[in-house]
């Protein structure tokens, strides 16, 4: 799997965990959204400190109850911790408590600080429903706040995470995870086996992977390492592996499926923010009173309905007119929320118009012209120019 290098990124969240960077250590806190690499930055950071002092944490895999999620961060850990292990066995409040104090007090040798990483660390709020865990974000945040260990929190939910975060202590810092390059995909292809260094095509191939996934480094990996893929077959194809990936069973079709539904199980209204999001797909940008006409609903329920939508980051509004946060998303819900499932013609129209949209119009404009038999009985698909 790619894992794509980020080294100015690297660099940044380094100097503010050693405090080499101005201001002194601080606590940086990842913020993207679904496919923008935080996973993959957190593995490599793990990499660069050392696995013997740093320690990744998924807490969305383990958050489940209060004594389970200390126990997980215990058995896992390469620290040792003067902190006791019979946390678990008083309670929802004392185990959660005790998580809290391994996070403080583990260390690695010689009684240095350890980091901790931990991915989608908003996750601890499915403790709020156990007595006496009301506040386990705000007591979370306070405790990395007052320790003497390095920390790196990572969230999907970047609405919340300004939210919480807007009053705490100044070592916490906000970063946004930009999507790649051009050059940092072109290298991320040429680091896993792609095409030699001095091929002009894998310039071609990284500029158009970067079109067509926004940079978001999920999807180009996905795009990347499926037109590399079909290139034994021919000439690389980033716009039929794209089409090949969002047809019905297709690994970014299913990845979108998972983002889209996570986000809208955790935010109010499902049925009728599914309805919005459709009246999107269909259409983007449109207003307030756009939107409330062809949902039939009043301004001020769908005005709550949209800051749902926003607080999930599943839209964003600019100049008072709302449209998806992620394009491809989009090309989701038009191709995937359907009654039927899509036909070949239409997911070739849909990848069409999407294809239109995204590359530069310095670019050649490449849309699909349909589906054929491949010689060995495959599907594959094809591409035409566009004037």
């Amino acid at each position: 799997m790619m894992i794509p290098e980020r080294p100015a990124l690297e660099r940044r969240v380094l100097a503010a965990l050693d405090g080499s960077a101005p201001g002194g250590p601080r606590i940086p806190v990842l913020l993207g959204g679904c496919g923008s690499g935080r996973t993959s930055l957190l593995l490599r950071l793990r990499d660069l400190i050392g696995r013997s002092q740093a320690q990744y944490i998924d807490v969305e895999r383990i958050a489940t109850t209060p004594e389970r999620f200390y126990a997980a961060l215990r058995e896992a850990s390469p620290f040792a911790s003067h902190y006791g292990d019979n946390a678990a066995d008083r309670g929802a409040r004392d185990a959660f408590d005790g998580a809290l104090a391994f996070l403080d007090t583990a260390r690695v040798a010689e009684d240095a600080p350890a980091t901790f990483l931990l991915d989608e660390f908003l996750e601890v709020r499915t403790f709020e429903s156990f007595p006496g865990l009301r506040t386990v974000l705000k007591d979370l945040v306070g405790a990395l706040a007052s320790s003497g260990n390095r920390f790196v929190l990572t969230t999907r939910f970047i609405a919340r995470a300004h939210r919480l975060l807007r009053d705490v202590p100044a070592q916490f810092e906000l970063v946004h995870l930009s999507p790649l390059s051009a050059g940092e995909i072109r290298a991320t292809i040429a680091s896993n086996g792609g095409r030699e260094d001095d091929d002009p095509r894998r310039d071609d191939l990284a500029r158009m992977v970067h079109a067509l996934s926004d940079g978001r480094p999920a999807y180009a990996r996905m795009i990347a390492e499926a037109a590399t893929a079909m290139a034994t077959r021919g000439a690389a194809d980033p716009v039929g592996a794209l089409a090949s990936l969002m047809a019905p069973g297709g690994t970014l079709a299913a990845a979108c499926r998972f983002c889209y539904e996570l986000r809208l199980h955790r935010a109010r209204g499902y049925g009728a923010l599914k309805a919005i999001l459709d009246v999107l797909a269909r259409e983007e940008p449109l207003t307030l009173t756009e939107i409330a006409l062809r949902l039939r609903r009043t301004p001020g329920s769908t005005k709550d309905y949209l800051s749902w939508l926003e607080d999930v980051d599943l839209i964003v509004s600019r100049q008072k007119r709302y449209s998806f946060a992620d394009p491809m998303l989009r090309l989701y819900v038009r191709l995937h929320c359907r009654s039927m499932l899509p036909s070949e013609e239409e997911i070739a129209h849909e990848i069409h118009a999407y294809v239109l949209d995204h590359l530069p119009t310095s670019e050649p404009a490449l849309a699909l012209a349909g589906r054929t038999e491949a010689a060995n009985g495959e599907k594959s698909w094809g591409i035409i120019e566009i004037d």
